[in-house]
């Protein structure tokens, strides 16, 4: 939960970077952690459970139409993250790692877990992801991701 994460960064004081104290900064976060529960959890969430859980209670496959339409509603608001979260900037509030990168790229795994690799077709995307990943480090992001990619 957001709410747990900010907590967690005021409790233990953690650098800078992860909730900037630059209000312009802090406010980007903001905006993104804000912005994307309908949007990249939203719509990230929606085609993991269509593609993954739900055959996986009912025994029936989506409609192939179905599936479609989820996929597209999800590239909607990839590229919106795109044009206006990242833009031209390394991470979402600038030139550092920030908790909007990490809850941005933990939601974007679902669709990843779910076949659907669209960092292949987004090169920028996939820029963003190996920097994230790297900020993190690379062991622990694969550890934090492995039931969900397998």
């Amino acid at each position: 939960s957001i709410a747990i994460l900010l907590y967690l960064v005021r409790k233990f004081k953690t650098p800078d970077h992860w909730y900037p104290s630059d209000l312009q900064k802090r406010a980007r976060v903001d905006e993104y952690l804000s912005w994307q529960h309908v949007n990249i959890r939203g719509k990230g969430g929606k085609l993991f459970l269509s593609k993954v859980l739900l055959p996986l209670l009912t025994g029936q496959p989506l409609c192939p139409k179905k599936l479609e339409g989820i996929t597209e509603e999800l590239n909607v608001v990839l590229k919106q993250f795109e044009e206006k979260f990242l833009q031209d900037k390394p991470f979402i509030a600038g030139s550092e790692v920030s908790l909007a990168d990490l809850v941005a790229l933990v939601e974007l795994m679902q669709p990843v877990g779910a076949g659907y690799n669209f960092f292949e077709e987004r090169p920028k995307l996939a820029e963003w992801r190996r920097r994230v990943e790297e900020a993190v480090g690379k062991q622990l992001f694969q550890e934090a991701h492995e039931a969900i990619l397998n």
